[in-house]
């Protein structure tokens, strides 16, 4: 590989040779080869957007002159669009404040905007500090661009696939509307239920994850820059973060405002810990639906079987015809894993010191991996399985006309004990509730056929 000779602060760095990045950028990635993986494509659009907002606004205002001011911003489109996201080779475990990737980000932009102006590298027209990183600091550029791309990915990804496997939950739940079955608590017998009625429940749980997600994002979309070092606002020209948030919020569509307050928005990581709470809450209730999915469908001879997931691949390497619910198991493991995520989001979150975050950039790892993976999950859970799963009403009537527990229907007529006593019979004999009642003389034929109709149990109330 050829290098070329780039300086900082610190001295002369060797640099592969067409690399747009410079020496502190160098510097990062020879100190930190750790995971491997960098921050991921959304967070480098959110640092694109950022700078190219800010030299718009200072380019406006006077601050910077109109040509770099324009040189910039287009520079800043491309990192925007992806066209030099190998260029950004900086590994997500780094420094506490993410310094190196805003840096990374300031001198890929400062050398694409030299080119644009038609001049050579090395004769630096646009600077990577004076220019790109005019008015910021890495302590405002990084968590913005935190909340820049978790607003983002939470509107533009997580949320339309939350709704649209809502519909296919609740087109579900209408269509097994009159499939009676056993109700489970304790994964035991239960008094009747329809499976339409557990697919309604399945369903209002996504829908009230659509409705938490959507109250936390004013707080997301609540943005540090502006506060630069320490949240003072040294170095930044009255107006110009208000002016860029402006631009930010056009070119996105997404409503961005300024902190309330600098020092809050830059010392603690608060909107990102609740954030992360509320997409673990997410995942609980995807890991409920996803392992209730498993149970009703497992079999399909010796299990519950009342349910038939789509048949996707073979399920094992040894016992022919198996097929597994691999759909609903991927989706319980993306659970455990937005659920880890949120573990180190609480912990880094809690790792303020004064007046900074220190461990911004696995914040920002995590959260967009948790709001990547749910989005992911659900767009598969419901079309590759919502949507293609058949009831077997033959076998859910089956099991629940064996189901004791439809005694309870006679409480209010023969009393808890003896309800208690006749299903003790039935369960040992192997006799139907209905059986062992008319049997002892209880109730009349006429009178078990209105107590112990099984739909009429399903909708509440006093039966009879």
């Amino acid at each position: 590989m050829e290098y070329r000779t780039e300086r900082d602060s610190m001295g002369e760095v060797l640099v592969p040779a067409h690399a747009y990045y410079g020496a502190s950028t160098q510097r990062a990635v020879e100190n930190f080869p750790i995971s491997g993986a960098g921050f991921e494509r959304r967070f480098i659009w959110a640092l694109g957007l950022i700078k190219g907002a800010v030299a718009e606004a200072a380019g406006r205002a006077g601050h910077l002159d109109g040509r770099i001011a324009e040189a910039v911003g287009r520079a800043a489109s491309e990192v925007m669009e992806g066209r030099w996201d190998r260029h950004f080779p900086v590994d997500v475990f780094q420094t506490g404040s993410g310094t190196s990737t805003n840096t990374n980000a300031n001198e890929v932009i400062a050398k694409r905007a030299t080119e644009l102006l038609g001049a050579e590298w090395s004769g630096r027209p646009v600077h990577p500090n004076d220019h790109v990183n005019f008015g910021q600091s890495s302590n405002d550029v990084i968590p913005t661009a935190i909340h820049v791309a978790a607003a983002a990915a939470i509107r533009e990804t997580l949320l339309p696939t939350l709704e649209a496997l809502e519909n296919s939950l609740s087109s579900k739940a209408g269509e097994f509307a009159e499939v009676v079955k056993s109700g489970r608590t304790h994964l035991m017998d239960a008094t009747p239920v329809t499976l339409g009625q557990e697919f309604s429940g399945y369903a209002a749980a996504v829908r009230k994850g659509v409705e938490r997600l959507s109250k936390i994002l004013p707080e997301v979309e609540e943005l540090a820059l502006g506060g630069t070092a320490v949240g003072t606002g040294i170095n930044c020209p009255e107006g110009l973060a208000e002016a860029a948030i402006a631009v930010m919020a056009e070119r996105s569509g997404i409503p961005f405002t300024e902190a309330v307050d600098h020092f809050e928005a830059q010392a603690g990581k608060d909107a990102t810990v609740n954030a992360s709470g509320t997409l673990k809450t997410v995942a609980v209730s995807l890991f409920k639906i996803a392992n209730d999915l498993r149970w009703l469908s497992s079999g399909p001879v010796t299990g519950i079987a009342e349910i038939r997931l789509p048949a996707l691949q073979p399920g094992s390497s040894i016992m022919p015809a198996k097929v597994n619910p691999v759909i609903p198991e991927m989706v319980m493991q993306v659970s455990a894993q937005v659920i880890g995520n949120d573990a180190a989001i609480t912990w880094a979150g809690a790792n303020g010191n004064f007046e900074l975050n220190v461990m911004m950039p696995v914040i920002a790892r995590n959260l967009l991996e948790s709001i990547r993976l749910l989005a992911s999950a659900c767009r598969v859970l419901a079309g590759k399985c919502v949507d293609g799963i058949e009831a077997d009403p033959e076998r859910a009537r089956k099991l629940v006309e064996r189901n004791v527990i439809v005694v309870t229907a006679l409480n209010p007529h023969i009393g808890y004990d003896a309800g208690a006593s006749v299903a003790k019979e039935a369960f040992r004999s192997g006799r139907t509730v209905r059986e062992v009642v008319l049997e002892r003389g209880i109730l009349t034929p006429e009178e078990l056929d209105r107590l112990l109709d099984i739909h009429r149990m399903t909708e509440g109330g006093l039966p009879g």
